[in-house]
C-alpha cells in the first residue's frame, strides 16, 4: 500500500478480493497498468490503514482515493480508467456533466444485479 507521501499524487483503489468479478477485472486492470500507477488493495480481508471509508462501504460500492480525494463509484472507475492508456478516453469522456450521470447510472444498475452475477461466477452467496 501506498504511503502518505506517495497518495498525495497517485491512485488507490480499494477492491473486495473475495468477488470472482472484481478480482478478474482488477486482474486485467493490472496487466493494462504497466507504469504501475494505481495502487490496488484488496479489502476482503480487512480494514486497510489509513482509509477514509469503512470497510463495509468498500465491500458494497467501488471507492478509490485520488490526491486527497474519496471517489466512489463510476467516478471512481473513470479515475483509474484515466491512469492507464488505452482506457483513458473512457476516463475522460466521463468528466463530461452528462456522461458522468450515464455512467454512474449504469453502475447503480450493475450494482443490483452484481450479486446475481457473482452467484453465476461461482463466487459470494
Amino acid at each position: 500500500m501506498q504511503d502518505a507521501a506517495s497518495s498525495a499524487t497517485g491512485l488507490t483503489v480499494w477492491f473486495d478480493g473475495a468477488c470472482p468479478l472484481c478480482r478478474r477485472e482488477i486482474a486485467m486492470l493490472r496487466r493494462l497498468d504497466r507504469r504501475a500507477a494505481i495502487d490496488f488493495v484488496d479489502v476482503s480481508e480487512g480494514q486497510p490503514e489509513s482509509c477514509p471509508v469503512s470497510r463495509e462501504d468498500l465491500l458494497a460500492r467501488f471507492h478509490a482515493r485520488e490526491g486527497d480525494r474519496v471517489l466512489s463509484g463510476a467516478a471512481a472507475f473513470a479515475a483509474m480508467y484515466r491512469r492507464i492508456p488505452v482506457l483513458r478516453p473512457i476516463g475522460e469522456l466521463a468528466r463530461l456533466p452528462l456522461l458522468d450521470r450515464l455512467f454512474e447510472g449504469f453502475y447503480r444498475l450493475f450494482l443490483r444485479f452484481r450479486p446475481h452475477l457473482q452467484k453465476w461466477a461461482g463466487g459470494k452467496d
